[in-house]
């Protein structure tokens, strides 16, 4: 069951810079509210690259409202993650650009560069307000 959301996931992780924590708790919950149908209509998807995601899409007419709302639940989640990163891209593009350019994405590598470099009052703010510093 966890391998249908292994797609999931990997886009918090790399979304969040998060550990896995946070990505395996969405992914548990998403789990869970959805296990019926991934057993009923998805047990036989060879997991990975969506296809569990595009079952329970392909059954959406069938989803119970547990699943539904899991659903919802963690693309609410990466909508406001993205809408984070989004706005700390915009206000740390020229801090990023100077101190980071070299800087691997993925796993908060960006943020931490942000951190021990001295950066904009506009950057700092945006690191505060999303709760990434």
């Amino acid at each position: 069951m966890r391998s249908f959301m292994s797609g999931l996931v990997a886009v918090v992780v790399v979304a969040l810079g998060a550990g896995p924590a946070t990505a395996q708790d969405i992914l548990q919950e998403v789990a869970k509210g959805c296990q019926t149908e991934l057993e009923t209509y998805c047990a036989k998807v060879t997991p990975g690259q969506g296809r569990g995601l595009a079952c329970l899409y392909a059954h959406g007419d069938k989803l119970s409202g547990r699943c539904e709302y899991a659903l919802y639940d963690a693309a609410a989640q990466l909508e406001r993650a993205i809408a984070a990163l989004t706005y700390v891209a915009n206000e740390c593009d020229a801090d990023i650009e100077k101190h980071c350019a070299s800087v691997e994405l993925g796993e908060g590598r960006i943020v931490q560069c942000l951190e021990s470099n001295e950066i904009s009052k506009r950057c700092t703010a945006a690191l505060a307000d999303t709760g990434l510093k």
